[in-house]
Order: structure tokens, then sequence, then C-alpha cells
């Protein structure tokens, strides 16, 4: 039936009133449904998504980038009352736990994990919790919505994160003579889907990549996406945005509410080579971002140019 037949069998007064929301339209929670599939839905609302799950964090920026794009890596987690189990995040654990206690009862705290609630941070908090009181030798998950319990922001200590990125995924098995089984197969699998990389130390959560035809520099904004996207556009137009010769700035993720742009680089670069450059572009860029005037003709198409090269992680 086409869609002319379709408007005039509708039944009259099938018109949305003024006011209250179409099936077919966004849901007004924000979870990005349309209504019929969320809060207009028989079965009730679905879980709200929070946009920026980590905001407040003083580590916010590193931790979106150990959960998104860094594969090996690991940092002590500060907890706000810190008992006799130490926390140790990690960007992914054996056969991608969300948790693991150690024969120790030094708690592992696995990030790569997508549970699907809604909210990453309350959700992380309810599986450290499980952990906190677990047995040594436990693996702990999330099975069920944890509800309005506490957020990550509720359990730790205010404090930037001690990084330490890995070659590859030995400390899985640092205290162990021999692995076999699940756990070495799940190493080796690992190993082979992690591409070489580092984290810079003259700008905050920027890390640099090696995945063999290229090298990508991918850095985490703590600004507002509109606010980073013009002080990005007002360097690119300026041509001060590129790091190395037959680099270039290509495009940007969108993740967890943080814009983290992307820059292309030759192989062989490498990441020493990047700091003392990304040190003058973090500089340039922090001026940039404190500019009022109305953006150029140039900057405007700078800008639309990034926008359109943006990819949603999550």
């Amino acid at each position: 039936m086409g869609k002319r037949a379709r408007q005039k069998n509708r039944p009259q007064g099938a018109e949305t009133p003024a006011g209250e929301v179409g099936p077919r339209q966004p849901c007004p929670c924000g979870s990005g449904r349309r209504y019929k599939n969320c809060h207009g839905s028989p079965s009730g609302p679905t879980t709200r998504r929070v946009a920026r799950p980590f905001a407040g964090l003083a580590f916010e920026r590193d931790l979106v980038a150990l959960r998104e794009l860094v594969p090996a890596a690991t940092a002590p987690l500060p907890l706000a009352e810190q008992g006799e189990r130490p926390v140790l995040l990690a960007t992914l654990l054996p056969m991608a736990a969300p948790a693991l206690v150690r024969a120790d009862g030094t708690v592992w705290l696995g990030l790569q994990v997508q549970h699907g609630f809604g909210d990453p941070s309350r959700e992380l908090a309810a599986v450290l919790q499980q952990a906190l009181e677990a047995e040594p030798g436990a693996m702990v998950g999330l099975t069920e919505d944890p509800g309005d319990g506490p957020r990550l922001q509720d359990l730790v200590d205010d404090e930037p994160l001690t990084v330490t990125v890995h070659e590859g995924f030995e400390f899985w098995i640092a205290d162990v003579d021999d692995p076999t089984g699940s756990v070495a197969a799940s190493l080796e699998q690992a190993n082979a889907a992690a591409s070489p990389s580092a984290r810079l130390t003259s700008a905050e959560a920027a890390y640099w990549t090696n995945v063999g035809t290229k090298e990508h520099l991918r850095w985490v904004l703590g600004e507002d996406e509109d606010t980073a996207l013009d002080a990005l556009a007002r360097l690119h137009a300026a041509g001060r945005d590129r790091l190395v010769d037959d680099g270039r700035l290509v495009g940007a993720f969108r993740a967890h509410g943080l814009l983290v742009p992307v820059w292309d680089l030759p192989v062989g670069t490498g990441p020493e080579a990047l700091e003392e450059p990304l040190d003058a572009l973090a500089t340039a860029f922090a001026e940039a971002v404190t500019e009022n005037a109305p953006l150029t003709t140039e900057e405007r198409s700078a800008r639309l140019g990034l926008a359109n090269r943006q990819v949603t992680i999550r």
C-alpha cells in the first residue's frame, strides 16, 4: 500500500494531539529510542542512558580512553574508603570478566565490559561492590540492572590515575607459573588483537597506537563537544593542528559524552616524536577554547568537515 493510500485510510483522530509525543518520535527521556519502544511501550520504560557517565571524576578522560581505546593497560583505583583489598582497573580481563578477585584478595575491575543498563558508572560501581565482598578466586558479573545504587563517583577518591600501558596481557599471569586451559587461550586471543600503544605525557589522556598500516594519536578532550569542535576548527583553519609532516587530523570519536579527535600518522613516527608537537598543540588548543569571537567562514567550513567525520562509539 502506498503512502498516500495509508494516509487516506488512517482513522480520523489518529494524528498526535498537540503537546504529546508520537510513537515514532524520539522519547523525551533522552534514551535515543523511539517513544513506542521506550516510555510508550506497554511493558514500561527502559533504562535511561546517561550521556556522560563519568562526569566529575578527575580521571574521566583516562577512564574513557581505557574503556574504549587502549588495548592493554592497568591503573590502581583510589577508593574513598580504603579497605584490606586494593583495586586494580584493567582494560580487559581473562574471558572478558567484569571483575576477578585474586588469590591475595586484590580486586581486578574490568573496564571493557558492556552491560547495557544505561549507566556505565553505576554498573562498574555495582560490580566493584560485589567483588569487594566476594571470596578470593571468584569471578564477579552483573546480571541485572543495579537500580539506584551508588555510582563510581561515590566510591572513589577523586584523584588522577597512574596508568600503565602494557605491550600485551601478560600481567594476567604474572603470578602464575604455567597458565593452561581457558586463561591461556584467552591470553593468546587477547594478545593477537592488541595493537602497540603508549600514553603520552605532554597532554592528558593522549594515546598513540600502531595498527600496522598506520599509526594514530587519539586524544580525549574534557570540554563539551561544541566548545571542543570550535577550538579544533580554529586550529585547523589556521594550519596549527598538524603534529608531524604527512600527519593530519582526520576526524573524531564520541565516547561517553567526550570528543576524541584522531590524527593519522606515518608508520615509523612513534610516540616519542609526538611529545613536543603535542605539547605545543595542547597549549594552542587551550588558547582556542577561550576565544569568543564568531567563527570565520574558513573556521565554519573546517568545523563542518570535522563534524561530518565523527563516529559515536558509546
